[in-house]
């Protein structure tokens, strides 16, 4: 009874979530209908509300804004904006931040994308991390070494962790996916994904550069 129990739970809880979690999503962009003038709503034009037209709109809006930006009239335009945000002193931190942050994401094909092996918190105990870039200037040049900027996730959470530079020479570079990494991360080393150990075992493999 117990395993039919824990079989079917592992059935419809995820699917639950999973629902959930779409659900909520898609409510929260069917609020951005509320931009439009009443008379041009979905529901005044169809007659009913269908759900989802909200994703539908925010892409639209997303896709303009960078038509509009994509141009030297736009990125005028958005230069004259952040110069407004600039001035009031909390939104600029944020904006600032959020910006810079997603730039870095954006303009790297291999940013989070390479799980690694790390000593951490001190020599001979290993976690997982992720390889956001290579460390360029002051950090190399002061310890002498090659550096290599590293996320280290949190469990159960991987939204949290911290951030260490690491040499070059002491990280190892795994063949697992980052699902597959995240998926043992939150499950708190439960999930491990298989793998097929190589002919003449298993070695260490620098990162490469980003």
């Amino acid at each position: 009874m117990k395993r039919y129990l824990i079989a079917g739970l592992l059935v419809w809880v995820p699917l639950g979530v999973t629902v959930m979690v779409i659900k909520l999503l898609v409510g929260i962009m069917d609020q951005t209908l509320l931009w439009l003038p009443e008379p041009y709503r979905p529901e005044a034009l169809l007659g009913f509300h269908v759900p989802g037209l909200g994703v539908v709109l925010s892409v639209i809006i997303v896709l303009g804004t960078g038509v509009v930006v994509a141009n030297l009239f736009g990125r005028k335009l958005v230069e004259v904006w952040e110069n407004i945000l600039a001035r009031i002193p909390l939104v600029r931190t944020i904006y600032a931040s959020v910006k810079q942050i997603l730039e870095t994401v954006f303009s790297s094909g291999q940013s989070f994308r390479k799980v690694l092996l790390v000593e951490y918190p001190r020599r001979g105990l290993w976690t997982l991390a992720f390889q956001s870039s290579t460390t360029q200037g002051e950090a190399q040049i002061k310890t002498g070494q090659e550096m290599i900027n590293v996320f280290i996730p949190t469990t159960p959470n991987p939204t949290s962790g911290f951030f260490i530079m690491v040499p070059r020479s002491d990280v190892v570079e795994l063949d697992m996916n980052v699902d597959d990494g995240l998926k043992m991360i939150i499950s708190a080393g439960v999930m491990v994904p298989e793998w097929k150990q190589a002919p003449g075992g298993a070695k260490a493999i620098p990162a490469t550069d980003v």
